[in-house]
């Protein structure tokens, strides 16, 4: 009863295990790379949708969609940049709605004094992941 293996990586590796019984070839299936394989499947909504569903177009007077987007970015920053993929996809829709790179890295740094230091560093890790794959413009 002294297993010193986190509950977590216990469950991971019955699972992987279990998988491996019904189809051997999951032998080496990895989690976290497929996620980022499912990102690329759902695509990048235009500037012009998010403005119309989450922007100015409903409420004349409200945020516009790159706001909403900053705002959501340090939500996700604040729960610990827990969620991989909701982390870049915000900010693959911010870059969309005209963000540029220096305001996202703002929204998430600015959820230091809160979040802390770990999760602010998580977030950014994953934003550059994303802003290194849009390339070095300055968007």
């Amino acid at each position: 009863m002294s297993d010193p293996k986190n509950p977590f990586e216990t469950m991971m590796a019955q699972a992987q295990e279990m998988a491996k019984a019904f189809n051997p070839s999951l032998e080496n299936f990895a989690p976290k790379e497929a996620m980022k394989g499912f990102e690329a499947l759902w695509p990048t909504m235009p500037k012009e949708v998010m403005e119309m569903m989450f922007g100015k177009t409903v409420n004349k007077d409200g945020l516009d969609a790159k706001t909403r987007l900053l705002l959501t970015l340090a939500g996700l920053t604040m729960q610990g940049a827990q969620a991989d993929t909701a982390v870049r996809q915000t900010v693959r829709h911010a870059l969309e709605a005209g963000a540029k790179k220096q305001e996202i890295a703002e929204a998430i740094g600015q959820m230091s004094v809160f979040a802390g230091v770990p999760a602010v560093t998580k977030a950014l890790e994953l934003a550059q992941e994303v802003m290194a794959d849009k390339g070095d413009d300055e968007t």
